[in-house]
This record gives C-alpha cells, structure tokens and sequence, in this order.
C-alpha cells in the first residue's frame, strides 16, 4: 500500500514523502498509526552516525491500531490498538530468559532498522530503504512492526500519553525499578532530566525512595523535577565534576545513580558521589571512542559498580501494561512532558526537542 512518511537524511530535514510498504510477513503486523513519539535516538539516528542506513524512516514509538496480522502471530488480532516498543527476535536465548533488551540480533532490528534476512518492508520508487527501525519505522501513517515486543493497549487511552512509555519513559522507570532495584532505604541520584530521566525521578518517588536527588543544566527541569517527585535539586550548569561531587556529598552520598547524559564528566562525578556498595547504571549513549577513568582501588575497596542497562531491562509485554496502571492512577503523569505536534510539524518539533524547548514531542498521525 501507499503512505506517508517522513524520510530521514543526515543533517538534512525530514521530509514527507508517500512511499511504498508491504503488507506484514511471518512475525509481523501492520498497524495504522495514530501517534509516535521522537526520541534522541532518532536525532542521533539521523544526524550523528549512529550506524543506521539512510535514508531511513525512523520512529520507535508508535501507537496505533493493527490492520493486518503475519503468519505466526499470536495475541494479536486485526482491530486491536497497541503500543509498538523495541524490536527483538523472540528466540534467542536472552529474549527467551525476559531481557529482549539484549536481543542477539537487536542491532539488525533497532540500530540497522531491518529484519532479519536483511530486508525492508518500505520502498520508495520502487527501491528499498531503511524501514524497520526499532522493528516499526513509525514515523508514518502506517509501519509494520515486528510482533514480539507490541502491546495490546485500551481504546480509551490517550495515544499521545501512551507513546512515550515504548522507550523513554520505559527506559528510566525501568533502569530505576528492574537494574537499580531502588527502594525506601535508597538515597538516588538522576543525572539528567529528560523523558528518561524524569521518568526515572517518578519511579523512584513510586518506589518510595528515601531521598531522590535530580541534577541538570536546565532550573525549569529542575523544576519539573521537584513537581514529580524529586527532593533535591542541583544546577549543573553551574557546578564542574568537582563542585558536583561535593554537593552528593553534602546531601550523604548516593546507594543509587542513574545517568543517562552519556557525560564522561558526569559519570565520574556520579560513581565518585557512590556511597560504599552504591551501584551506578548508565543509559546515556556516549560519544564514540569516550571513555571514562575510575580509580580501580575505590572501586575494589569501596564494593561500588557500574553497569549499562537497555530499555531500562524492561520487557515490554509485562512492564508496559504496568506502567499504564500507574498512570491511569495518576503515579506517572507522563502527561507532563508530552507536547503535541500534528505530523506535518516533524522539522519543528525535533528542533524544539534539540533545542531543549519541549521534554518529549509527539507526533499526531490522525
């Protein structure tokens, strides 16, 4: 079928275009989307050589309506209403023990932003390009996903509110609850306050952390953070890794950090800001070839640790209809950092989000 999308270029606008999409194949569905989040992976995508071929449809956070299902799905059916998350195969040995995160094959599908035999549902003029991105391509009017990590969701739900819990705000609720396994007793530290990392901020008040600290460069999103949640916040606009690392030590040290700036600087500031035995997760994508210096001496006798976490180790077939639970109870207003745009503004609402204008942009197809 013919529809509309928006193809990305590097360094250049998006631009709407029809194109031609193939109906779904083993595995798959086809889904008529009704809105789809942006997410810095998609502006990395298109503009700072993340490894994906373009030009490419982009897009992984798409919620819309199932038009048409592939041989071998189950639990999907035509008419259901879904929320598309990341791409994973479903059978390697990581997927089958619940972390889809770490897909054997998730490069093809998220990164490279096609299936497995290396083929792509969306063609334009006849001449394929990148189109299953995140196992969706939903930055258009439709997108076949892979079925694995797609959800079914209510009819009565607002899609522009359900977007963002496919990656961001599932990445940072996630990293707080599954790899940090935050509670009462913890004293946690966010580094960053984005969709990730504001989502982080209401996981950790929903786990009840005993402090939850928010650093950032922006005071309105420091702001935001103290409105969700936050008990603490510092400017680190106006503090080096140094004068950081003091102020986490004024407030008692940190049991648990969370970045995902991708900061060389800031990730140092926040393992040295650690209490003994704290553990720091990281989510932020680095610059290539960064590199961070820990003092291996501090971090044997201190029994600190780092780790990285994908999708915050989330699987989206279980953690998506929970963080919809605690949203229709008003325990994460993702609607607080939703802004909408109607699809044809895609240039305007990337650069707003680039810009630090808008926390979460969404696109409305319908």
């Amino acid at each position: 079928m013919r529809i509309r999308a928006a193809i990305a270029r590097a360094r250049e606008p998006f631009e709407l275009a029809e194109v031609e999409l193939d109906e779904p194949r083993v595995g798959e569905v086809a889904v008529a989307v009704e809105a789809c989040g942006i997410c810095s992976t998609d502006l990395s995508a298109k503009d700072h050589d993340f490894g994906t071929p373009l030009p490419a449809v982009l897009g992984h956070e798409g919620v819309g309506r199932i038009t048409a299902v592939g041989e071998g799905v189950r639990g999907l059916e035509v008419g259901q209403r879904v929320v598309m998350s990341f791409g994973a195969c479903g059978r390697c040995p990581n997927c089958r023990e619940g972390a889809p995160g770490y897909c054997e094959r998730g490069a093809d599908y998220n990164l490279l932003g096609r299936r497995l035999d290396g083929t792509s549902p969306i063609r334009r003029g006849g001449e394929a390009i990148t189109g299953h991105f995140f196992g969706q391509s939903s930055f258009a009017t439709h997108a076949v996903a892979a079925a694995t990590n797609v959800v079914p969701v209510a009819d009565d739900l607002p899609a522009v509110h359900l977007c963002p819990l496919a990656c961001g705000v599932q990445t940072g609720a996630g990293a707080m609850l599954h790899v940090l396994e935050v509670g009462p007793v913890d004293a946690v530290g966010v580094f960053g306050c984005g969709t990730v990392g504001l989502a982080a901020v209401m996981a950790a008040k929903i786990a009840g952390c005993a402090s939850i600290v928010a650093v950032d460069r922006r005071p309105e999103r420091l702001e935001l953070a103290r409105a969700l949640g936050a008990t603490h916040a510092i400017d680190g606009a106006e503090l080096d890794g140094a004068a950081l690392v003091r102020a986490l030590r004024e407030l008692g040290g940190l049991t648990r950090a969370f970045d995902n700036t991708g900061s060389t600087a800031v990730i140092e500031a926040a393992f040295a800001g650690l209490r003994p035995r704290g553990v720091l997760a990281l989510a932020g994508v680095s610059p290539r070839r960064a590199r961070i210096t820990l003092d291996a001496n501090r971090l044997m006798l201190s029994g600190r640790s780092v780790r990285g976490t994908v999708e915050g180790d989330a699987h989206p077939r279980s953690f998506i209809p929970q963080m919809i639970d605690w949203y229709t109870r008003g325990l994460l207003p993702v609607e607080r950092l939703v802004t909408t745009y109607p699809f044809e503004q895609i240039n305007q609402a990337a650069a707003d989000m680039a810009a630090g204008r808008v926390i979460k942009p969404v696109l409305r197809m319908t």
